[in-house]
């Protein structure tokens, strides 16, 4: 199993001198924003720059973090070029798509830069009502945008709003579950002042399944990883769980039993697993 994202970070597109920053901040992906991070009047500015980052990410070499570019949504005036010019970049670089509404979205974004990774943004309730669908649709991954979320469900920012979105958290984190994703990215906490509200939310994003979260400033890498990196305990009960697996299979052995008596099974394994893959 290859090494989960736990942490991706956004950078602007139209601020080349942040390019290097953005790669060597410590995040497993950078977002690469033509969207909400852009103004309308630097869209084309930020487009031209694409290729700019591309050049600085291949001198980093293999271990460079992943890449996904943020286009602007489908039916933006801006969208028909921003995808041209991400078809533009190496394969390697997914499109990371907002205000995805239906599978149709996806459909034509993927034939309009065929061959590469769509990253869906889940940010209306009729998005999150299909999930489902959308995670079906060929996507990569799936995530909810919870900006343009709160604001049509009536749930207040921060703090404040964390009871509000679990449902649609965990619709999100079923869906991808469900149609066999990667299970999603917590969307960005938005106070970068509160470090604590993060930690806070994160955890509980992690009790809801999710394996990361997306940052938009560089203090919150560590605050992120801390939450979603196993803790020592967990590492050893999966790398318990793993091994018993192993030494029942070379035995011939159909039950799957740890000392303490906990039955496992093929689900078990799987998280074990994740957790491994997870693990510092």
């Amino acid at each position: 199993m290859s090494r989960p994202i736990l942490v991706a970070l956004y950078a602007p597109a139209d601020r080349p001198e942040r390019f290097e920053k953005a790669l060597d901040a410590g995040a497993d992906a950078v977002i690469v924003d033509l969207e909400d991070a852009v103004a309308l009047s630097r869209k084309a500015q930020a487009r031209a720059a694409l290729a700019e980052f591309a050049a600085v990410r291949a001198s980093r070499g293999a271990a460079a973090p992943a890449v996904q570019v943020r286009v602007n949504a489908r039916g933006a005036d801006a969208h028909d070029a921003d995808v041209a010019a991400v078809a533009d970049l190496p394969a390697a670089f997914g499109i990371r798509l907002p205000k995805t509404q239906s599978a149709d979205d996806v459909a034509a974004v993927s034939a309009a830069a065929p061959g590469r990774e769509v990253h869906a943004l889940l940010e209306s309730a009729l998005a999150i009502e299909r999930a489902f669908e959308i995670a079906q649709a060929g996507v990569a991954s799936i995530a909810v945008g919870e900006a343009d979320l709160r604001a049509e469900i009536g749930v207040p920012a921060g703090r404040a709003g964390e009871p509000g979105l679990a449902w649609s958290r965990a619709r999100v984190v079923n869906a991808a579950a469900a149609a066999g994703l990667p299970l999603p990215l917590m969307a960005v906490w938005a106070d970068v002042a509160d470090l604590e509200g993060l930690e806070q939310s994160c955890r509980a994003g992690r009790a809801l399944g999710y394996a990361g979260r997306t940052a938009i400033h560089p203090r919150q890498i560590e605050v992120i990883r801390r939450a979603f990196t196993p803790g020592p305990e967990e590492v050893e009960r999966a790398q318990r769980i793993v091994e018993r697996v192993r030494t029942a299979a070379a035995d011939g052995t159909g039950a799957f039993v740890l000392d303490d008596g906990t039955f496992i099974d093929i689900a078990m394994v799987k998280a074990a697993e994740r957790i491994l893959a997870a693990a510092p």
